[in-house]
Order: C-alpha cells, then structure tokens, then sequence
C-alpha cells in the first residue's frame, strides 16, 4: 500500500475516531489526524490498522462545507482521489479531492462499511440477524404483552387481561373477590397497553398505605417502573417542569396528595391515557354531595381516556354506592339510577334463560320463546335442536349451549364494564384446616397483666389492642433483656415442637410486631439451631429479598419465614402450606391478608393454619370471635369489615378487660353469627351468576395459556439470550436450580446493557422458579434487558457486515455468495399498534454471482452452520477485491427485494382491514343491543383504518446487513 499526505483513512480498531488524514511520513512511520475527534495516531508503516477510503459511483459523499456530491467518476492521480460528478444542492458539475471530504463521515449503509474495511465479528452478524427476525415475531405475536409479567398463569385473569388490554382506551370495573388476583389483572392489562403501544403514560391512585405494596408488585411482576409521587417529590420536580406530573411517564401517588387543590390541578392538566384507581369503594358518593375523593377521581375520569376501578365489594356499600362506579367509567351511559335498576329489571330474561342451560342443559318452551326475542337478529332454532338432541355427544350439545350462552352475554348490561370473580365460581382454591392450640398463662404474665389493669393508661381501643401481647406487658412492667419472655412463653416450645414435627416442609410464621418476629428468629436459632429467615419493616426491599429467597430454597434453604405484619402484605409463599398465626390481628382484614400468603389461587395444597393462644386471655377471646362468630379461619370472609364496624365497640371492650365472667363472649359470638348469616345471605342473593360466568371466561374457547406454555417450554429463547449475552460480553455463571449470574465486563459492546444493574444480577428462564424467588430477574422476550438488548444491536451498526469462508468440496474454488438482509419497515415507528399487522420484517436473499436468489433453498441456520470466520485483515481483501461484483449484486437485487416487500405490504393490508373491519362490525352489531358499546371505540377502529392504510402506502425498504461468502476446498 502506498501512502500519501492528504489520502482519508479510518481507523480499524477505533471507528469513532472518524475520517483521517495523513499529515506526515516520517521513515517507517506515519501520523494521522482525525479532525472530528481532535486525535492523532502515530502508526508503523508496514502494520498500520487503518483503511483507506474510497467512495464509489453513485454515492452521495458530503464535503468539508456539507455541500453533497453525487459520484459519477473516480480519478486517482498521485495516489490522490478526485471524485467527479454533481452537487445535489444546485445541479452543477463539480469536483471534490479527498482531502476536502468532511471529518465527520460516518459510513451508515452496510456496503460503505465493508469496502471500509469496517467488518464485523462473524458472530454479531448472526446476532443481528436472529435480533431482526425474533424482534419481527414478537411484534406480530397475538400474544404481545402477556409473555413478560412473572405470574402464574391462571385462566380468568389471562381472559380478563386478553380481553380488556387490548382495548382503546379500556374503562371497566374489576371487581373480583379477595385472593382472585385484581392487582394482577391490572398489571397485565397495563403491561399489555404499555407494549403494544396503547397507552404511554399512566397515573396510579390508590390509599396511601397500599403505595409500596404497589410499587413492588408493577416492578417485580411487571418490570414496571412507577415513581411514587408526594409532597416532597413533587417540590422536587419543580426544578424540571412547572408541572411535576409531567416529569414522568408511569407515576404512582395517594389518593391524599390529590386532595391538594394544587396537585390535583397538576395531575389534572398533565396528560394521561390510562387511569388505575385502587379500593374504588372508598369513594363515597351522594348525588347532592359526592366526597372529596369522588370528585377528584371524577375530575380525573373526564379527562382521561382509558380507566380502571379496582374493587373487592362491587355493591357491599350499597347498590347506588354501585351505580356510582360504574358512572365514573360511562357518564353518558349512566346518568340516571331509576333508569339504571329499570333496566337491570330487563336483563332478568337473559339470566333466567341462561341459568337454565348451566342448571340442567334443557330450555323450558318459555325460556325458548324469550332468547328467540332477544335474539331475534339470529336463528337460533339450530342451536336448540342441538342441545335438545340427546343423541349427540356431550361436546356437541355443550359447544352449542356455550354458543348460545356467548351470544346472550353480548346483551348483558355490564358486561363489558364489569368483571367479578368470585371464589365459589372459581376452582382451584385449597381447603382451610385450624389447628387451635390452648396454652396455660404463665405466672410472670399473669402478674404484669394484673398490674397492668390496676393502672390502665390510653384509650380503651389502646387497651384492647395491648391485651393481645402480654409480652409487651410483661417487658413494660419488668424490665430486663428484651427477649427474655421467650425463656417462659409456652407458644415458644409448642412452636419448636411442631417445626421439629414438620421436618422439611416449610412453615410461615406471621406475629403483629417486628420485635415479636426477630425475638422469635433468636430463641429458635440459639435453642435449637432452627434455620430460618426474618421478614420486618426495618429491612431494605434488597434485604427482603434476600430473606424470601433463603426462604424460598429447596434445598440449604431456611424451613421457617418470620414475618412481621409487613409479611401480610404483597408477598406470595405459596410453596409453603404451613401458617402459624402466633398473634392476631384485631381487624378482620388483616386476618385474612394474612392467610391469603398462601391461600391463593394457584396453592397447589390444604392450608394448615395454626393458632396458640393463652387461656384466660383477651387472645382466647379474639381466637373464638374469630373462629365461631365469623368462621374466619376456614373460610374467606367477605363480610368480616362491615360486621367488624358492627360489633367494634363491643369486641374492643372484651378485649380491653380480657373478661369473660359473665357470658359476655358467648353473646357477642351469637350476635356476630347472626349478622354473618344474614350478610351471607344478601350476598348470596345479590349474585349475579350471569357476569361470573362472563367474567371468568370459561366459555371463551382459547388457547391463550397453552400458547404461552409451549413458548415457556420452547429453547429457542433461552438460546438466544445467552447468544446475547455472549456477543456483547456479558459474563455468566452458572448459580444452580435454574439461575444464573450476569455480570457486566469490561469487555462489553457498550458500557451500559440495557437492565443489568453495574453490580450484576441472577436471572432465570423457569416461571416456576420466578414465581417462588422475588430476588431472581424473571427472563422473556418481553423483559427490557432483552427487548432493550435486541433494541440495542439493531439501533446501532453491530453486525451490518461480515465476510466468511464456505467450505465445500462440491463447489469450485472461490465460488461467491452474497447474502443481503433487507427490512421492511414503517415510517411511524411512534405507532407501536401498527406493528401487529406490519411488524419490522426482514428479508433475506442468498445471490450467487448472477444474481440468482438461493434463499428460498437454503436456510439460513444450515447455510450459517458451513461457514468459517476469517481475519479482519484477509476479510479486507476479499472484500475489496471483489467491490465491482458486489455492487453489481446489490443493484440486482432491488427489484427481487421490493417485489417482495410489495407483497409483505398487501398481506398486511388484508390482515389490517379484515381484522379492524370484524371488530367494527362486531361492535356495531352489539350496539344495537347493548348501549355500553361507546361509540368512540368504533369511530378509533374506523380512523386506524385509514390512517394504517396511509402508512403502510409509505413503507420503506432499507439494506440493513450483508455478508459476502467465498468457497474454498478443505
């Protein structure tokens, strides 16, 4: 190679120095300038890491005053390049020397950077290829949205999420039981809306004390990064944004904070497309005078497009309390409560009518004659035949009946603003077993609770509620270490007999104070060497981490968790089935929270719920409230809070004094069951068996989790996330039980990944073991360190070029291929729901040296299994010994590529209008029987129609990455 002054090189080891220029040659030696980056380089002359530049015809080159220049001839004159041909500012013939090219040229098309000699690795070319087609699968995938989240996959709230997420702007009520799973539901549908583009920004409102309760759960389960906003936040982003709301896209605040004239004001004038508003039944409402925080969230629902209303009691505050709900989510539609209870009198008919076909799969002549009229659009006399033809299979007969029955619910006033669930149409929950265990006062306990009578201090709810821990009592009163109760308390060696008893299954232990759950850690490990794990307020979200998962471990794990009342809150031990209630809480809310750690859909067994309590005591009295007044033990108790507000002034007084002389617990008790009864009873009636069935999905007949399932169980992912991994230099390590340890290198593509923390994490591709360790990173398609780590290559030029070597004994020696990878894409990437009908396609075509296409033949996995790396530096050669031959490919292969595209183009077309004219034309028709249709949904589909339309019109096809093959024989 010979050098001269003024010649442009780039630099092979650091290609964001930009374009250099020789400034000197000094014996062996030369230097190079690099302008744009204010480096010199001083090189050896015979292993310089440099490649000349050198544009050919027909490219656009940009010159030192950023006027263009399209080539039409290249001159070499004194080893100098004169490039001859036309600026494309004015139209006027001109030339431009090589020394006069601008600094900052960077070569962004795929041919400029391999006759640059800016060749890749082998192996990032092939990354980049399988992060194009991958990334093209799961934005076409029906199943967008719902692979991320770390959840069990349980059918009715999969149905729920299916269908509300991929609603515009989605405005529906979940009401489910507690223990169904609504945050759960709430997060798929967020998480739906947030991926396939429908919703960006979303504002979180909920009871002040459920904040962190929520925040972990979107970022553990979710991967969703809300930001808690209060008075001090929001001073904060004032340093950024006259409006603080508008400093961040996903943002969680209490429903207190919005009480202040100047942030509900705020939030209000921020912009938002999904409102998420938690124990919906606190806001009260009265036609002449709504609360405070019904006004605000009224305020709020006007303004926003789509909205969720979380609630467990739907009509438990009244039905026009109900009413009022479901006015927030459709004013126009609910305007009037007369008219509302009118016409739930008209969906009687339809509830009849469909109570008949579950109850005993007949239809009375009179039941026939009422879903005839309802249906009158439809011939149903079909289906009748069919389900009256005992003669046919069951499958046959019930197929037609859930048609029917599907058809009917279309008529359901709010069956499409309302979802509730409830346990008794729900399967899958495990039995409640109590184990009560009566336990002698010690003498120590009697004496300080004596003591503590004759001087009683605080108000008598204080009393009651500092009855239930003679502990505290007794350290009060008696000073000394602070852990020396447990050297007395019966409970403590009754509870080292049953762990000892329970060898190897795992126990949860729940008392009210953290000071309880750590004294209890200490007695159990110094009496007994009891492996176990502590869970309390005091610990960092990193430390309870750490805490379930010792808990959570198999094998070398901790057999016992000791939770404080934090322990109730927002964790799942469902693995365990073993709940030692070593205290009780006073509210009945708190009771079955507790319980609910493992009591939840999904427990795969019977729960044992143990209670030891002391005898004579205030404890004695609560266990019996609880267990003979409200069953709460052994069965949910939907009514426990309203009885609670009932019975509260009776219960505290029991429990201040600890009495029970004259029968008073025994009257509260027969109280408590009769107002449970006749509770149950209004609840029971109050049912409406026609949403359940509507809302649990059982007669939608999907194969959404089977779907999910077979990609969980597929390798392919896991294979190409550790191709990832791999590539950019992450490091590995094997952790065992299906974890694994990442950790960033000095090695890597970049300096940051995408969601890999500066100190690493452990990750794992089992959704069992996501679901059972909060500490490990649960890996999808939909995880940001893989949609980001994808995003990552396919933003940036990392394998757009590579030359390999085939060897094939078959072919004569240095017989070519050129493999080209195209990409079809959109020019509104913004419009992330177009995708679903055109996602980023690529194109592969595999040309011999007249341009014939193999691509259809040859696969490219097979084709990349026969193929060698070579070096940069023979890379180099090849590639710029063959410049004419790949140019003349390249413009071959235009028309093959854009018939192609032309045809991606027309199926998505097809796809787009057939499937947003169904949906059209399923709404309008339901529109006429079911006023809960809003119309703007129609008009959406109508103006995505033509907008798609427009779009797709301008698709682009761009040359993305390429690949030149040459054969040899080994």
């Amino acid at each position: 190679m010979i050098f001269s002054l003024g010649q442009r090189w780039i630099s092979d080891t650091e290609s964001e120095l930009g374009l250099g220029t020789i400034v000197a040659l000094e014996g062996r030696m030369l230097t190079v300038l690099f302008a744009a980056s204010g480096e010199q380089r001083l090189y050896a002359i015979e292993e310089a890491p440099i490649t000349r530049v050198r544009f050919n015809v027909g490219d656009e080159i940009l010159s030192h005053d950023d006027s263009k220049l399209l080539v039409s001839e290249v001159v070499e004159k004194d080893n100098l390049i004169t490039y001859i041909g036309t600026r494309v500012d004015n139209g006027s013939a001109s030339e431009l020397r090589e020394t006069f090219l601008n600094n900052f040229i960077k070569f962004n098309k795929p041919q400029d950077k391999l006759f640059a000699g800016q060749i890749d690795k082998f192996d990032r070319f092939v990354l980049r290829y399988k992060s194009l087609t991958n990334q093209h699968q799961q934005q076409k995938s029906k199943l967008r949205g719902l692979l991320g989240p770390r959840v069990d996959l349980i059918p009715h709230q999969f149905y729920i999420a299916e269908e509300v997420g991929k609603r515009h702007a989605p405005r529906v009520l979940l009401a489910d039981e507690v223990g169904l799973g609504k945050t759960i539901e709430a997060g798929l549908i967020i998480h739906q809306q947030l991926v396939t583009g429908r919703a960006k920004r979303i504002l979180i409102v909920l009871p002040e004390n459920l904040q962190h309760q929520w925040l972990v759960e979107m970022m553990r389960r979710f991967n969703l990064h809300f930001s808690i906003f209060d008075d001090a936040r929001c001073n904060e982003a004032y340093l950024d944004s006259i409006n603080p709301f508008e400093t961040e896209q996903l943002v969680l605040c209490s429903i207190d904070l919005l009480r202040k004239r100047t942030h509900f004001e705020n939030a209000l004038e921020a912009d938002w497309d999904l409102l998420i508003v938690d124990e919906a039944h606190h806001l009260i409402w009265d036609k002449e005078k709504p609360s405070r925080d019904y006004q605000v969230v009224e305020a709020l629902s006007k303004s926003i497009p789509g909205i969720l209303l979380l609630t467990a009691t739907p009509e438990q505050l009244g039905h026009e309390s109900h009413f009022a709900r479901l006015r927030l989510l459709d004013p126009n539609r609910f305007f009037d409560y007369q008219k509302f209870i009118q016409e739930e009198e008209g969906y009687k008919p339809v509830a009849t009518a469909i109570n008949e076909l579950l109850d005993n799969n007949q239809l009375s002549n009179e039941s026939k004659n009422s879903i005839t009229e309802l249906l009158r659009e439809q011939d149903v006399q079909p289906l009748f035949n069919i389900i009256d033809d005992i003669s046919l299979e069951n499958d046959e007969r019930q197929s037609a009946q859930h048609e029917l029955i599907s058809n009917l619910l279309d008529r359901h006033g709010t069956g499409r603003l309302l979802f509730r669930n409830t346990r008794s149409a729900i399967q899958g929950f495990p039995k409640r077993h109590l184990k009560t265990i009566a336990l002698p006062l010690p003498e120590q306990y009697k004496t300080a609770i004596k003591v503590s009578k004759m001087l009683p201090s605080g108000t008598l709810q204080e009393q009651a509620f500092r009855a239930l821990y003679p502990e505290q009592i007794y350290q009060a009163f008696e000073g000394g270490e602070s852990n020396s109760w447990c050297s007395f308390d019966p409970r403590i060696n009754w509870l080292i007999d049953l762990i000892q008893q329970l060898k190897g299954e795992k126990i949860l232990i729940i008392a009210a104070q953290a000071e309880t759950a750590l004294a209890l850690e200490e007695a159990l490990r110094t009496r007994e060497a009891i492996k176990s794990a502590v869970f309390h307020e005091g610990l960092s979200l990193i430390e309870r981490d750490k805490a379930a998962a010792y808990f959570a471990q198999t094998e070398e794990g901790a057999q016992v968790m000791i939770c404080s009342e934090i322990g109730s809150e927002g964790r799942n031990f469902q693995f365990a089935h073993h709940l030692v209630l070593f205290d009780l809480p006073i509210n009945p809310d708190l009771l079955e929270q507790r319980i609910g750690r493992l009591d939840r859909i999904g427990q795969r067994c019977d729960i044992q719920i143990y209670t030891p309590y002391l005898k004579g005591t205030s404890q004695e009295n609560l266990q019996k409230w609880y267990e003979q007044g409200l069953q709460a033990f052994t069965q949910t108790t939907p009514t426990g809070h309203t009885i609670f507000e009932l019975v509260e002034e009776d219960l505290i007084n029991l429990l201040a004094t600890g009495e029970n002389d004259n029968g008073e617990v025994d009257k509260l008790i027969k109280l408590t069951r009769s107002h449970n009864d006749k509770l149950k009873k209004q609840l029971e009636q109050g049912r409406d068996k026609l949403l359940e069935i509507n809302s649990s999905g059982i007669l939608h007949n999907s194969d959404l989790l089977d779907d999910i399932t077979e990609i969980d169980q597929k390798p392919d992912f896991t294979q190409f996330a550790l191709q990832l991994f791999d590539v950019v230099g992450v490091q590995q390590e094997d952790r065992g039980n299906h974890c694994l340890a990442l950790r960033p290198t000095e090695h890597m593509l970049t300096s940051d990944f995408p969601g890999l923390p500066e100190e690493g994490t452990t990750i794992t591709f089992n959704r069992k073991t996501a679901l059972s360790r909060d500490d490990v990173q649960y890996l999808t398609w939909e995880h940001p360190m893989i949609s980001g780590g994808m995003e990552m290559i396919l933003s940036s030029d990392t394998g757009t070029t590579a030359v390999a070597i085939l060897k094939n004994n078959s072919l004569p020696a240095a017989t070519t291929f050129l493999e080209l990878i195209y990409v079809v894409e959109t020019i509104n990437t913004e419009n992330a729901q177009l995708k679903r009908f055109l996602p980023t396609t690529p194109i592969r075509l595999l040309l011999d040296k007249n341009a014939k296409d193999l691509g259809q033949n040859v696969t490219f996995d097979s084709f990349n299994r026969q193929l060698t790396p070579i070096n940069r530096h023979i890379s180099r050669k090849v590639a710029n010994t063959s410049q004419p031959l790949i140019h003349q490919l390249i413009k071959d292969s235009r028309p093959t590529a854009q018939k192609l595209m032309a045809e991606i183009i027309d199926q998505a077309k097809h796809n787009m209008q057939q499937t947003l004219q169904q949906e059209q034309d399923r709404l309008q028709a339901l529109k006429a029987v079911n006023p809960n249709i809003r119309e703007e949904e129609i008009q959406h589909l109508r103006d995505q129609q033509s907008n798609f339309e427009k779009i797709l019109d301008q698709t682009q096809l761009k040359l993305d990455a390429i690949r030149f093959i040459v054969s040899t024989q080994s």
